[in-house]
């Protein structure tokens, strides 16, 4: 099976989302059926190249995995694990556009939904154990949003945590909001309640909430005014981006620096002259391997901050990652990382799935 990939502007993309696979494919069936060019038919969507034969076949791999060590409470274990991790996998289910709700792992997108909701505190809509829990939680939810069907989503009826995807959703904004709210820095550590903040945790946080925005969840643009506020601020004129506090402890973080340069440019700040400096860092750097401390999340981030940045840069970024990630699968489509193999695999295939630009958050 050849798999296309296409891009369509925000606004279109979310219109078509609940019924994008099987509407995608119809659509390509009726036009090889007319003999008649796609664009002829469907000028809104641009399709390009196909995506590559290693990617699809990593990618297939990684899934399986990823649905045989689920659980059947719809977690993973092995590793790091909560509603974090859970939002990734289910991600990873939903990024390569399998229908999800009716495709091969439909059953596991809902297993994971219902997971991540009913883990959720009703009062406060914290997700997990830690804000890095929280935000890639509130992604994966702002990323099923509006494309899974809720009726089956609930097996049993009844039970206080049974909410929709989009009121966990909403009540997950809310909980970061207030937690901002305390925080002097604008930005998020790893308690909800802390008062420091770190550029790492407070990336996770703002690209959910950037997320649920483009899902069409009320994010103030004060939130998100403030958190770019304490980017800037941790930015500096090299490029680089520090960890906590203020200005000062500048080093060489491709993490840390990707993470900058997707902030700025899914916030719609590609004007910023630290936007300008750090995806200029990163473009410096596209033959240097990814190594040390972090790798896994490390190239989750690069994949996204280059392909936002400059399609080429990532392009050529992407050959590498490519050849990098065929050597280190596993037999049983793993990856092990310091995560833990279901973490360490959700982020590799993550790094990956730009190649199918499925996700909302993927958009350009």
């Amino acid at each position: 099976m050849i798999i296309w990939r296409f891009s369509c502007p925000a606004p279109c993309l979310r219109a078509v989302r609940p019924r994008l696979p099987v509407f995608f494919v119809l659509a390509l069936a009726v036009l090889m059926a007319a003999g008649r060019p796609a664009a002829a038919q469907l000028a809104e969507l641009r399709y390009g190249e196909a995506v590559p034969r290693d990617v699809r076949e990593m990618y297939d791999r990684g899934l399986q995995f990823l649905a045989n060590s689920q659980a059947e409470t719809g977690g993973w274990t092995g590793g790091e694990a909560g509603p974090g991790v859970t939002g990734l996998g289910l991600m990873v289910f939903l990024a390569s556009g399998e229908d999800p709700n009716f495709g091969v792992y439909s059953n596991h997108v809902r297993r994971a939904l219902r997971n991540i909701i009913s883990t959720q505190d009703a009062n406060t809509g914290y997700l997990g154990s830690s804000m890095y829990h929280h935000g890639f939680a509130m992604l994966g939810l702002a990323e099923a949003y509006g494309a899974v069907d809720e009726r089956n989503l609930w097996t049993e009826k009844g039970g206080a945590n049974q909410r929709s995807i989009g009121q966990a959703l909403e009540l997950a904004v809310r909980g970061a909001i207030t937690s901002q709210k305390r925080n002097s820095f604008g930005g998020w550590r790893y308690s909800p309640s802390g008062n420091d903040a770190d550029t790492s945790v407070s990336g996770s946080v703002l690209v959910g909430l950037l997320a649920a925005r483009n899902a069409g969840i009320e994010v103030p643009d004060e939130s998100i005014d403030k958190a770019i506020s304490y980017y800037k601020s941790m930015t500096a004129p090299s490029g680089q981006v520090a960890y906590s506090g203020g200005l000062g402890g500048f080093d060489e973080s491709i993490a840390r620096i990707s993470i900058g340069t997707l902030v700025y440019s899914i916030a719609r700040r590609k004007d910023l002259t630290q936007y300008k400096a750090t995806l200029g860092y990163l473009k410096q750097k596209l033959e240097q391997p990814t190594q040390g401390g972090w790798v896994e999340y490390t190239r989750y981030y690069q994949a996204q901050a280059l392909f936002q940045g400059d399609v080429e840069a990532w392009e050529k970024w992407n050959k590498l990652l490519i050849r990098q990630l065929k050597q280190l699968q596993q037999s049983d489509g793993s990856f092990r990382g310091q995560f833990g193999a279901p973490l360490s695999t959700s982020m590799s295939l993550l790094a990956l799935a730009l190649n199918y630009r499925f996700l909302p958050i993927y958009e350009r």
